[in-house]
Formats: C-alpha cells, structure tokens, sequence
C-alpha cells in the first residue's frame, strides 16, 4: 500500500488526547511526510506542526489527506464528510483508518471518481486469508500484549525495531492497525478481519524467517477487554510468540470507554497470555514490561517501575521517557546468550 505524502493530518474535534493516537503516531515515527495538522476547533490536542487548512495544504503540495482521529466503533462522522470531498476536489487523496470504508459514501466515491484521487481505507483489506494452523514457524517472534487498549503496544513495538536494530540484531515490526501500516507502509488491520481469521491473517504477517530474525508483532485491544479480547486472542495464537511485553497504563482505573469495567489486574493478564499462548508455541515468555508514565513525575515513574521490575522480576521501563534498552537486554539474555 503505497500512500502518497507529504501528509495534512486531521485531527478532528475531541479534546481527548487519545482520540488523535493515529495522527501522533504518524508524526512521532515518520515526521518526514507530515505536511501540518487540520483542528476543528482550538480544544484538540494540538502535535506541534503548522496548522494549515485543505486549500493551503494542497497549494503546498500535500499529496494526502489522513484521518488521524481513533473512535469507539470506528465510524466516520457526517460533518467530517465536507472535508473529505474539500480535499479530493483539491486533488488529494484521502487516508482513513476507521472502519466504515469512505467510498461507501456515495458523495466521497463519487468525488474521488470525478477528481481522479484516490481513497485508502487501511482497516480494509482485498487479500484472500487464510484460517490459522498453528503449524510452528521457524525464526522467532515478539508480541506486545495489554492490560487494555490504548496502552502503547504499537509504540512499544516500534521503539523494540528501533533499538534492536540499531543493537545489530535483525528485527521486523509487523503492523496489525491502520497506525502502524501508515508508519511502516504495509501490513493487515486484523481488528477488521474476520474472526475466524485473525490468526491465519497473523500467521501470514509474520511468516518464515531466518533463526535469528526477531518478527516483532504489534499488539491489539486485551484478554480481559470485553469488547477487544477476540482480536487479542488470534493474534496471540497466530503470532506464536516466543517472547511476550506486556504494557500497562500507571493511574489508569478503568478501560477505556467503559468506566464501569476496572483495570486488569497485571499478573492476570502475564498468567493469562502465557497459558493461552502454550496452544501454538510451548514455552512463551514474559521479558520485559512497558509502561505508561505521562501521569507521573519522573521520580514517581522510577519508583513505580521499580516496585514492577521487583514483583515481578522482569525490567519495567517507559519507552517515551527511558527507552527499552533493559527490554532488550534481557531478550538477548534469555533468547541469544
């Protein structure tokens, strides 16, 4: 999926500072193919690039416009919808990672149509899938797991490629949402495949490599996520993984769009996933903890991850504010020594 840039990212409405995770990924990861960002209004968290509207951005040569908003459902507002057609009469494409597909808009196909651009709906896929077989794989595969969504797996993931290859050590992010495809330029938004076949889909994604190449696959939602824990499940029994991280929001009380429903305990996830995973990989292991501290001080964060890094024996970082080198120390440890 090749996706022209540079692109305008719009960000949408919500002050909520998780609604515009698609958006602030692209820019963390990929800043070279941010043009600028389009607020509806000055309460959205804003990522620090000009902000430009759909006729300046296009005079300026952006080639796309990206629908950098995450919702519950996936669903794409009615009044985003000028917008859209704003961009493609402009002449650019439009990028949307949400589930409902733009071109069953009949005003969006049939402007896309008339002004010759293109539309790329990420979650959606023409590729045929395979059902998983649990067949065991050769090479070695890491899966981030959560305590919820939302948690940072896919940064987790990223910041895991980033650091083990500049280690030496051959490594693959394998991206399984529409943010991590706009960064890494392909792979399957297995949240929007169907059921019986996410973990063929994660089979497929990650498959045969070398013994000493690392395939690193981006996690999804949680075991103990109501909504989620379906797509959680196949990508655990599809990645086969050999090493697991779990990630985990400090200060989060509850899930995510769901108040009534309280945070996992962490050890019931590690326990959780390690006994699900044995279906397709007998000895998967825990090797590290990544965690979320942007609603600590530093100093509360050290201590936190600390007081982690004790109970459970495994290095606990923050990949933001510390980086995953002690993750990776210890993968090498168990998996390369």
């Amino acid at each position: 999926m090749n996706i022209p840039f540079p692109y305008l990212l719009m960000l949408g409405e919500s002050k909520d500072p998780l609604a515009i995770k698609t958006a602030r990924g692209i820019h963390y990861w990929r800043p070279e193919k941010c043009m600028g960002q389009l607020r509806l209004n000055d309460d959205v968290p804003s990522l620090n690039l000009p902000d430009i509207d759909i006729q300046t951005a296009a005079k300026d040569g952006a080639k796309t416009l990206v629908l950098g908003m995450a919702n519950a459902g996936g669903v794409l507002a009615p009044h985003f919808v000028p917008y859209i057609l704003e961009a493609l009469n402009a002449g650019m494409n439009v990028a949307s990672g949400l589930h409902q597909r733009l071109a069953d808009t009949p005003a969006i196909a049939e402007a896309a149509e008339k002004s010759g651009t293109a539309l790329f709906d990420l979650r959606h896929s023409n590729e045929t899938l395979p059902v998983g077989t649990g067949i065991k794989r050769s090479g070695k595969r890491l899966l981030t797991v959560g305590t919820d969504c939302s948690v940072g797996k896919m940064f987790t993931t990223l910041a895991l490629e980033k650091t083990m290859k500049a280690r030496g050590l051959s490594a693959t992010f394998c991206a399984t949402g529409q943010t991590g495809i706009l960064i890494e330029g392909n792979g399957i938004a297995v949240d929007a495949v169907v059921s019986d076949f996410i973990a063929g889909a994660t089979e497929a994604l990650s498959p045969d490599c070398e013994p000493n190449q690392w395939q690193l696959v981006e996690g999804q939602g949680s075991l103990l996520n109501p909504a989620f824990s379906g797509v959680t499940m196949g990508l655990l029994h599809g990645a086969q993984p050999d090493a697991l991280v779990l990630c985990h929001e400090a200060n989060r009380d509850t899930i995510r769009h769901l108040p009534h429903m309280p945070i996992p305990n962490i050890a019931d996830i590690m326990e959780l996933a390690v006994r699900l995973a044995k279906l397709t990989n007998p000895n998967p292991r825990f090797v590290g903890l990544a965690i979320n501290t942007s609603a600590l001080s530093e100093d509360e964060a050290k201590r936190y991850l600390d007081s982690l890094s004790n109970q459970y024996g495994l290095p606990a970082t923050d990949p933001v504010r510390f980086g995953v080198d002690n993750i990776v120390d210890n993968l090498i440890h168990v998996f390369e020594e």
